[in-house]
């Protein structure tokens, strides 16, 4: 390594050298004055002749070499004695890669001080006033950075990379905020999409942000804001409006009934606090018959979606088709819906796994149906698993007669009353086939509790669907053969 002629020469030992001072020169062998420095081995570099690096090779000329003896690219970061690339804005390290402390001077790499003033060097002898130190003792020419102790060059003005974490996925929405924030977006391209709130928007309802003149809160009055709703559909409106499900399909059965049934509007009804998700609100906030009212129905489109992206997909078809539609959901549970085929239809049946033909099938209905039937399957090996988005009669036709030509046995999974719900209604369609029923019982609810606690206090819980399971899996001297079970 050479050093600028300017400034005082060291030699390889460990002794520093004071500012303005000659240095040392090693024991028998005097520094010859205006000739450049040793190079890394102690062999004196020749007069008009580059500096050699640490092993012997030349460096570039104007260019510092490294500890390793490769030269250092211009315009990058000098490194540590250790070889990583010095923070821009931190205190220089040692030759051990050990920070200064503030106001001290640095050491070498033996622990020696440096003299005032002069960078501390690799090996321990301080490089010369305004230069930067290699890894090795060797002073770089000032202005040029020095590489790594390695010689692989530090990146440009780039700092130490960091390890940095995987992104994480937002949370997905509960069902109730993913119809507000779905149907915000869809008005945005479609001028006639209304939505009307029995005063349950609140003060962060999005679509009243956004749209204003189009959000219309209707107070306490269900029956009221179901028969405006006929209206504006009849005025060629896309009214969507939402209250909680047993305000809507109990309270306002009659005017669901005309507007819905008999008019055939267009309207679409959004049900949350579906099942026991009110829990400790009691009886008056639960809803375990809406599927058999609504059911009860022609020509009205069900759906129960489970998780954010059904939902969304519920809430854009309704928009579509322009066809009446009571969509129920939970509170605030929030699920990642089941992997869904691409494009806009949703299918009769969505399979969360499939099995073999004599495997029993869980059919599950909703968020809470849906969620103890993927607990229940991953508990039983070789268990299918058939989430129904749609439960009208139209779309249960469709797939019953899917899940006919697939399997016999089925358990079927759904937070309402055993009567008048979905397993009711695929017996009636699966003749040939075993229905069995996991849903609320007969009892009303006699106290509170959260909603798991409430749904385990009428029969709906994990352990029910594992006891059906071994029900259903018993085989009996009456059960059809799969192939009679295709042709219901």
């Amino acid at each position: 390594m050479t050093t600028t002629p300017s400034h005082p020469t060291t030699t390889t030992s460990d002794t520093s050298a004071a500012p303005d001072r000659p240095a040392t020169p090693a024991p028998g062998a005097p520094a010859t004055p205006s000739r450049a420095t040793t190079t890394g081995t102690g062999v004196p570099a020749a007069p008009g002749r580059p500096a050699t690096t640490g092993s012997g090779t030349p460096a570039a000329p104007g260019a510092a070499a490294t500890g390793s003896g490769v030269p250092a690219v211009p315009g990058r970061p000098a490194a540590t004695g250790s070889g990583t690339p010095a923070a821009p804005g931190r205190p220089a390290t040692t030759g051990s890669g050990t920070p200064a402390a503030p106001g001290r001077p640095a050491t070498t790499g033996s622990g020696t001080p440096a003299a005032p003033g002069a960078a501390a060097t690799g090996s321990g002898a301080p490089a010369a006033p305004g230069a930067a130190a290699t890894a090795f003792g060797a002073p770089a020419t000032p202005s040029r950075p020095t590489a790594t102790g390695s010689g692989v060059p530090a990146t440009p003005s780039l700092p130490t990379a960091t390890a940095s974490a995987a992104p994480v996925a937002p949370a997905p929405l509960s069902g109730r905020d993913a119809y507000r924030d779905e149907l915000t977006l869809l008005a945005v391209r479609d001028p006639s999409i209304l939505c009307l709130e029995a005063d349950l928007g609140g003060k962060g309802h999005p679509f009243q942000a956004a749209h204003p003149g189009r959000f219309f809160n209707l107070g306490i009055a269900e029956g009221a804001m179901v028969d405006m709703a006929a209206g504006l559909a009849a005025g060629g409106y896309r009214p969507f409006v939402s209250t909680f499900a047993p305000f809507a399909a109990l309270r306002a059965a009659e005017s669901l009934k005309l507007t819905l049934g008999y008019l055939n509007a267009g309207v679409t009804v959004v049900a949350p606090y579906a099942g026991v998700s009110g829990a400790w609100f009691g009886t008056t906030h639960h809803c375990l018959e809406d599927l058999a009212i609504l059911r009860s129905i022609p020509g009205v489109t069900i759906a129960a979606p489970y998780g954010e992206a059904e939902m969304r997909a519920v809430i854009r078809a309704a928009a579509r088709s322009g066809r009446p539609h009571y969509i129920r959901t939970g509170r605030n549970a929030r699920y990642a819906s089941l992997d869904l085929p691409a494009g806009d239809e949703l299918p009769p049946v969505v399979w969360e796994f499939q099995a073999d033909p004599d495997a029993v099938c869980l059919v599950s209905v909703g968020e809470e149906g849906t969620r103890l039937a993927v607990e229940a399957r991953t508990r039983t090996p070789g268990t299918a698993h058939a989430h129904l988005v749609y439960a009208d009669h139209e779309h249960l036709t469709r797939s019953a007669a899917e899940l006919a030509c697939r399997h016999s046995r089925f358990v079927v999974v759904e937070e309402h009353r055993g009567q008048g719900g979905v397993a009711e209604a695929l017996a009636l369609l699966l003749p040939r086939c075993e229905v069995t029923s996991v849903a609320a019982d007969r009892r009303w609810p006699s106290h509170g509790g959260d909603h798991a606690e409430v749904m385990a206090a009428l029969g709906l819980d994990l352990d029910a669907v594992l006891r059906a399971l071994t029900r259903a899996g018993t085989p009996h001297p009456t059960s059809h053969s799969r192939s009679l079970a295709c042709t219901s």
